[in-house]
């Protein structure tokens, strides 16, 4: 059974209007996002039409970034410096993640012969903040440390949606679109609300081919020895090779069991 974290719903948290927001530094973090993989060099007309702002703001951004190291320019274009990666290895420094959850995640790995993964809730997205491979790959999209996935249409997503409190949950699925990934996608705000309200109640999650054909995957919440949610555990397998109930009967256990170690390793 999962509990309510308070962490996840930050309510103090000041927003655009409050004194202490400072508008200057959400508009470099925003510029730095901007770049993904389908824009991954833009002009300084692009930067500022994607983050709504001018190319007089979007220039004096870009060129201050420039000079930080976060972004490189050749000729009209702007691209990520490898520096940028310094802002997520800090998380996952700060957190104590490293070293102590890739060697259970490998173990998952090793045992199960699947790929295992850790993330948390950031926006709309899960967010990947650790991963051990499996050598046969299952998406069409190769995932790594700060890959981002859908939060509706995983099985971490839903696990780490589902520690929400109901006021939250719904400030949080309100403004989200709902996208048909493949045929098995739920897109109906209702029925989502009930898978979510299942997975509350069972404390593990199962999403089947609803973010790619093929693709199904089992998520555990998981907490440090305090209750802190840490976030999310998962295995993901292709659904021809490995039946629903091999996940629970199996996989299930396992994930669990590692969960339980991973929060009484990291505090």
């Amino acid at each position: 059974m999962f509990s309510s974290d308070s962490s996840t719903t930050p309510d103090d948290t000041p927003g655009p209007e409050h004194r202490d927001f400072v508008a200057a530094l959400a508009t470099g973090l925003d510029i730095i996002r901007a770049f993904d993989q389908h824009t991954p060099r833009m002009t300084l007309s692009e930067v500022a039409a994607k983050n709504g702002i001018n190319r007089a703001k979007a220039r004096r951004f870009l060129l201050t970034l420039h000079a930080l190291g976060y972004v490189r320019k050749t000729d009209r274009y702007f691209e990520l410096a490898p520096r940028t990666l310094d802002l997520g290895y800090a998380y996952l420094s700060a957190n104590g993640y490293q070293d102590v959850i890739r060697q259970h995640l490998e173990h998952v790995t090793e045992v199960t012969g699947e790929s295992s993964s850790m993330g948390t809730l950031d926006g709309d997205d899960v967010i990947y903040v650790a991963r051990s491979a499996a050598p046969h790959r299952l998406m069409t999209v190769a995932l790594a440390l700060g890959s981002r996935l859908p939060a509706v249409a995983t099985s971490m997503g839903r696990v780490l949606l589902a520690t929400l409190t109901p006021e939250a949950l719904e400030t949080r699925l309100a403004p989200i679109e709902l996208v048909a990934h493949t045929g098995n996608t739920i897109t109906d705000r209702d029925r989502l609300r009930e898978v979510i309200a299942v997975v509350r109640s069972a404390g593990y999650c199962i999403v089947d081919q609803e973010l790619e054909s093929g693709l199904r995957s089992l998520a555990v919440p998981v907490h440090a020895g305090n209750g802190r949610l840490l976030g999310a555990l998962n295995v993901s397998t292709n659904a021809a090779r490995v039946p629903r109930e091999r996940l629970e009967a199996e996989f299930l256990p396992l994930l669990r069991e590692t969960a339980d170690q991973i929060g009484r390793a990291v505090n």
